[in-house]
């Protein structure tokens, strides 16, 4: 019992001596030590800065298609852009496009799963509160749109059934919208007007992130409210078609357009995830049916999210790649400057092995060196690496997340490439013939 107290103790002086000559050794060449470190403290800052961006950078992507709700299906008219359609718009002067209620109405009874339905229609045109106006959009839609869309109501309230079956005259403007048109003022209780229609605002709702996100910047890169990114008014879906009808005109700039459609946007509720994709699938075959022509696009928020999750690890692995890179040649700069230490201290290792020394007390010997280099360089690389997405987050206004597991992983990697890199001129030191080390000069 004594005897084996005894040795562990003689191993943990033999331990503790062989780190004190590794500090002195690395202290007595300082700058070229620092050097050496440099390649592992790059490597590992840009191994945790770049998966901290990419991070960020996945989320925000999926926060925007998680808002338009993972149990949607989302369709909207678009205007076909073959030539059978711009010639009927030169012989009718009337374009004619997009979903229909039959097409909603097919939906309901013969997709399985299907919960609820929101039709909206749109009217692009100016928007005016007294003297201030924007350019912007009129969405038509239904009571439970904020519910489905997961948009909510950040002041006043939404409008009822009861205003939607009487047509009543009153709107909900997005934030930004009301911000633009009363900026010294509360909205809620005011008027706006479209053109000849005037509609009292009842409520204030959060801007649509998919629209907000998008919004366009001046030449000096500020954010430019004369384009209406992010802003929209909502009024009840039977209002909206009292008002201006089953045909939309638009008279800009000494131009004419006009356009019937039944319906711009339609968002079908699917009751469970696992049916999202089965009926976005009988959905399509629906419409195709319906449409002659592709007048309408489908948007599936749970593809969307898959892919975006699949990018997001595609873009970690190449993120990871180039940090491994760097990693790999701090790696070769540490194999490279033990290498040219073993050369100078090779008289010191034919002193030690004639003393008495072992072999792999000249391994652990460098061993212990190579992997106090890596430490520090993936200590203070860790301390760069946490600070860089702060300052991107800061200055660049970018998203940055950093996962509990990166800095971890970093540094051990550091220390896994000091220990790989340095056995080869570990095991070259310890091999030496202790007789022509001592003839060395």
């Amino acid at each position: 019992m004594i005897q084996h107290s005894l040795l562990r103790e003689f191993s943990l002086f033999r331990l503790k001596r062989s780190v004190l000559l590794g500090i002195k050794s690395l202290w007595m060449h300082k700058l070229r030590s620092l050097l050496t470190a440099m390649g592992i403290v790059f490597g590992v800052c840009s191994v945790i800065a770049m998966l901290a961006i990419g991070e960020g950078a996945s989320h925000e992507a999926q926060q925007q298609i998680k808002e338009l709700g993972s149990q949607n299906v989302i369709l909207r008219s678009v205007k076909a852009t073959d030539a059978t359609t711009a010639g009927e718009q030169e012989r009718s002067l009337i374009l004619e496009y997009g979903l229909t209620y039959r097409d909603i109405a097919q939906i309901q009874a013969t997709v399985p799963g299907v919960l609820v339905t929101i039709p909206a229609r749109e009217v692009k045109d100016f928007i005016w509160n007294e003297s201030r106006s924007i350019d912007s959009s009129t969405l038509g839609t239904v009571p439970w749109f904020p519910e489905m869309r997961n948009r909510s109501v950040v002041r006043g309230r939404f409008f009822t059934e009861i205003e939607m079956n009487t047509r009543a005259p009153v709107c909900i403007l997005s934030k930004s919208l009301a911000r633009h048109l009363f900026p010294l003022s509360e909205p809620i209780g005011d008027t706006v007007r479209i053109q000849s229609s005037y509609f009292r605002v009842i409520g204030v709702i959060a801007d649509d992130p998919a629209t907000a996100s998008a919004e366009s910047e001046d030449k000096n890169g500020r954010a430019d409210p004369n384009q209406g990114a992010g802003m929209e008014m909502l009024i009840p879906i039977s209002t909206l078609e009292d008002h201006f009808g089953e045909v939309l005109f638009k008279y800009r700039s000494g131009s004419f357009e006009a356009e019937k459609v039944e319906l711009h946007e339609v968002t079908v509720r699917i009751d469970e995830p696992e049916s999202v994709m089965p009926a976005s699938q009988a959905i399509r075959h629906l419409l195709e049916r319906n449409h002659k022509k592709v007048d309408y696009e489908m948007i599936v928020p749970l593809d969307l999210l898959r892919r975006a999750e699949r990018t997001k690890q595609i873009f970690n692995i190449v993120l990871g790649s180039i940090a491994a890179i760097s990693l790999l040649v701090g790696g070769i700069g540490i194999m490279n400057i033990m290498l040219a230490t073993v050369t100078e201290r090779t008289r010191e290792i034919g002193i030690r092995r004639a003393l008495g020394a072992k072999k792999k007390d000249i391994v652990v010997q460098f061993l212990i060196e190579t992997v106090m280099l890596s430490g520090a360089g993936g200590v203070i690389g860790v301390a760069l690496g946490l600070a860089i997405p702060l300052v991107i987050t800061h200055f660049a206004e970018m998203v940055t997340i950093i996962e509990f597991w990166a800095p971890a992983l970093a540094f051990s990697i550091s220390v896994i490439t000091g220990v790989l890199f340095g056995i080869y001129p570990a095991f070259r030191a310890a091999g030496m013939n202790p007789v022509e080390a001592l003839r060395h000069e």
